[in-house]
């Protein structure tokens, strides 16, 4: 599968000043931005960076951020499904997963991660993936935003489904582990059922297991 990117920009004006939110964004692009110290939610800031740079490099990867300037204030990441999850076991060249998402604590409530994700799906090419996220509740800044598991879940739907990814059931132990966790896909419209068929054998492993 030929896996094209086509940049989009937008404009995001906020309490805090304007941001620029575009994407994807190449590899020796990012290595001449800034990162912000405070988007730590994944690894020391200096490594998540090298790792964008890393997933930017990638024929399927796709990096969109969020800039004051020459500095990084937030970003999401769209890659193959890691190896060890039950989403590569398919070995489907158009299903991606939205890796990460993370937005500054001054950002937040501003609409930065709804606006990653409407550029995101600004790119036409999008239509020709099934994109899946799994939000699991131990990832979440329960402390930092003072939410409890449902209200940041409810957050985390909405934000979700502004790039138009919506909840879908599965049997996945990880998932399963905690109600709070959840899947959510968006579904190009040029998918085809084979590989609708696909997603939903990936979504329901366990079925024949008990």
């Amino acid at each position: 599968m030929e896996h094209k990117k086509t940049y989009n920009v937008m404009e995001l004006k906020t309490t805090k000043g304007f941001l620029t939110i575009e994407g994807p964004i190449s590899s020796d692009q990012l290595k001449k931005m800034d990162f912000h110290e405070d988007l730590v939610a994944f690894r020391p800031p200096s490594q998540q960076h090298k790792a964008l740079t890393e997933i930017a490099a990638l024929p399927e990867g796709r990096i969109i951020i969020a800039r004051d300037h020459n500095t990084i204030v937030g970003y999401v990441t769209y890659l193959y499904p890691d190896p060890l999850e039950r989403w590569s076991q398919g070995k489907m060249d158009n299903l991606i997963e939205l890796g990460a998402i993370e937005v500054i604590p001054k950002y937040r409530g501003s609409s930065v991660g709804k606006s990653l994700l409407r550029v995101s799906m600004m790119d036409e090419a999008m239509e020709d993936y099934i994109i899946i996220t799994t939000e699991y509740y131990w990832h979440w800044d329960l402390k930092g935003t003072g939410l409890n598991v449902w209200e940041y879940r409810k957050v985390m739907e909405k934000m979700m489904n502004a790039g138009g990814l919506v909840w879908y059931a599965t049997d996945d132990p990880e998932i399963s582990s905690h109600p709070a966790n959840c899947l959510m896909a968006r579904i190009g419209s040029r998918i085809d059922d084979d590989s609708i068929q696909q997603f939903d054998r990936l979504r329901f492993m366990n079925r024949f297991m008990y």
